[in-house]
């Protein structure tokens, strides 16, 4: 997300890579939002989120809030525009750390928080939580990954700096670049959390080309 550090935990540092690779030195930390709320604590109504991958322009990806249906096609409850990688030469690569966008597959929620503190070097304010994810390499893990915008804790946007790319401020569409979680603009990340909260908090994540 390239937000600039003042002093932040590993853990906030960690989320804002969006997938280091996880090593003896440095494993792979579970950053806890700050309410300690789980889906599982809160009523899934059969709920999920699904990320479409736009190969041709990684940044402008959806993301569904899904409606499981049994025995009948799953219902799409929203739809927004996401973004996941750095947009770089290696945007597309699940595998680079810090650069590419997610692995494709099945991902456990962990948890949602409306008022994350991931400090200056992390995400902040709206967030949701997926477990970490292996790499079509064997080797490669992607590590403290969100679903998440760019705003103060509390939910705010910092002031405009002319000439600065604000890590708290949503200015364009070069912000659905991130190091790996995926990005929602403020408006729709919080039009998620209001159908989330209505129809049921989402208890996977589906990744797909």
């Amino acid at each position: 997300m390239g937000i600039r550090h003042r002093i932040a935990p590993l853990a906030a540092v960690l989320a804002l890579a969006g997938g280091l690779a996880a090593t003896a030195a440095a494993p792979a930390l579970a950053a806890q939002p700050a309410s300690g709320k789980t889906t599982e604590a809160a009523a899934s109504g059969g709920t999920y989120l699904s990320f479409d991958k736009n190969q041709s322009d990684p940044g402008n990806s959806r993301l569904y809030l899904m409606k499981s249906v049994p025995d009948a096609k799953d219902t799409v409850l929203a739809k927004y525009r996401a973004g996941s990688g750095d947009g770089g030469p290696n945007g597309k690569n699940e595998c680079a750390s810090s650069q590419g966008w997610l692995p494709n597959g099945t991902y456990r929620v962990l948890a949602h928080d409306a008022h994350y503190n991931g400090g200056d070097q992390g995400v902040n304010g709206k967030v949701i939580h997926v477990e970490d994810k292996l790499c079509e390499n064997g080797r490669t893990t992607r590590a403290e990954l969100f679903v998440h915008s760019e705003m103060w804790p509390e939910g705010s946007q910092a002031s405009r700096q002319p000439g600065k790319d604000s890590p708290y401020r949503w200015e364009g569409s070069d912000d659905y670049r991130s190091l790996g979680c995926i990005k929602l603009s403020p408006a729709d990340i919080d039009n998620l959390f209001s159908r989330a909260g209505r129809d049921g908090w989402p208890t996977k994540l589906k990744v797909v080309s």
